[in-house]
């Protein structure tokens, strides 16, 4: 079944090369095309995608910001992958907030746009390198501020920790298990797991154990 898209943005010439990059996937099609918020949260009522690409500024009318809060409110499942050009550490973290499942510059390779949009059907966070940062340098502004907080993560199995790391420096399910020599349906077991035992409910809170317990200390190269 390939992954339905919903394209915003307020530039016609962003929506038509969107449009032309995703027609060449054969796992994906768009099933929509608007040039503002209202019409984003409209036409994602109507047309239910499992992917929407928002622009983050789209005057006048309601921006991606918002739509995208909204858009989450109502329906929960449905992935927001946010398309910016501002390389900013506060969109990044306002966007997280309002829900969005990813951020990308539009400047970024073709490629880029087509893993991005995967990962987040995936169920999965896509930052660009530099926002991964953002929130690595935050997540260590906190934990230097609350040196004795107490954490779950002595509850976790040798086994679970180690997929743990992984899991925040970034590499996705297969490349765990290929790596642990064990099946992607274990490892999707293990991070079931580890939530649960952390009381984490996203990967951002994820990466924030991880960076206290030093796990990112040879992150991914992304």
């Amino acid at each position: 079944m390939k992954i339905r898209i919903l394209i915003a943005d307020d530039h016609t010439i962003v929506r038509t090369g969107l449009e032309r990059m995703i027609a060449d996937e054969e796992d994906m099609e768009v099933v929509g095309s608007v040039a503002d918020g209202n019409a984003a949260y409209e036409e994602t009522m109507r047309l239910k995608p499992d992917v929407v690409i928002m622009d983050l500024n789209m005057p006048p009318g309601q921006n991606g910001m918002v739509a995208t809060s909204r858009i989450k409110q109502k329906l929960p499942d449905v992935k927001i992958l946010i398309l910016s050009m501002h390389d900013d550490r506060e969109y990044v973290f306002r966007v997280l907030q309002a829900g969005a499942s990813g951020y990308l510059l539009k400047s970024s390779a073709d490629m880029d746009f087509i893993s991005a949009i995967r990962t987040v059907h995936r169920g999965e966070a896509y930052l660009y390198p530099r926002a991964t940062r953002f929130l690595i340098e935050n997540f260590t502004k906190e934990a230097n501020q609350h040196p004795g907080e107490e954490t779950l993560y002595e509850k976790l199995s040798d086994r679970e920790k180690e997929v743990l790391a992984y899991t925040a420096q970034g590499y996705a399910n297969k490349e765990i298990a290929d790596m642990l020599y064990l099946s992607v349906k274990t490892i999707e077991a293990n991070k079931v797991k580890i939530m649960e035992k952390l009381q984490l409910k996203t990967r951002h809170e994820l990466v924030k154990y991880a960076l206290k317990h030093g796990l990112l200390s040879n992150e991914k190269e992304i």
